[in-house]
């Protein structure tokens, strides 16, 4: 790829981001200018080619995430578990605690990948797909962390009365915002659970980093 290939694939991802960080709101072309860095001429010349493949969508002078991104989100999740699944297996068995991994979708927390324990006598089911408040629960709090601080979070009964969580955020891959824990019916120690938590997830980073 030309330099000048880099540069316009390089402003073209700029500006599919800066229109994902509206958010909810449409953004505008003056505020995707501004954004970018780049004038409103060159923004509507990178518009081009990702409305022609539905990754953004164009009403006038604003613009919107396009449903195209919904074909390629549709592909992250199923590698993502498959790159969790191990590292999940490691931490459930090491614990003895069903273990998960979380992303978050919007204002919750959602589990996308589980693995149980194979030699507990019993253990927490707890299904893909579960969401539920980032303030709630230990998986969504570990997304809020800020960078250097705690290591990990603990909660106890705030989603199912008597279950103990420990998780920790996912720290370091680019686009993503998730959180990797254990779940128990029994206490769980904090001193001994958070290390192995933490160690996980930073485990999980590195395989997501790796060059492919």
């Amino acid at each position: 790829m030309t330099r000048e290939g880099s540069l316009t694939l390089d402003r073209g991802l700029a500006l599919l981001q800066a229109v994902a960080d509206a958010g909810g709101e449409a953004a505008t072309i003056s505020e995707l200018a501004v954004a970018i860095g780049a004038s409103r001429a060159a923004v509507y010349r990178l518009l081009v080619p990702l409305s022609e493949r539905g990754l953004v969508w164009r009403d006038g002078n604003k613009v919107r995430l396009g449903v195209g991104l919904l074909r390629l989100a549709g592909q992250v999740l199923p590698q993502l578990r498959e790159a969790a699944r191990p590292v999940l297996r490691e931490l459930a068995e090491k614990v003895g605690a069903t273990a998960h991994l979380s992303v978050v979708q919007g204002d919750q927390a959602q589990a996308v990948a589980v693995v149980e324990p194979s030699w507990t006598s019993f253990h927490v089911a707890y299904r893909v797909g579960t969401r539920h408040p980032l303030s709630a629960g230990a998986a969504g709090k570990a997304m809020t962390l800020r960078p250097g601080g705690d290591g990990w979070v603990t909660s106890s009964g705030e989603l199912e009365a008597g279950a103990s969580g420990v998780a920790a955020p996912v720290r370091g891959v680019p686009g993503l915002r998730a959180s990797l824990g254990v779940v128990s019916l029994e206490p769980l120690d904090a001193s001994v659970v958070g290390p192995a938590v933490v160690g996980a997830a930073q485990r999980l980073a590195e395989v997501l980093k790796q060059p492919e």
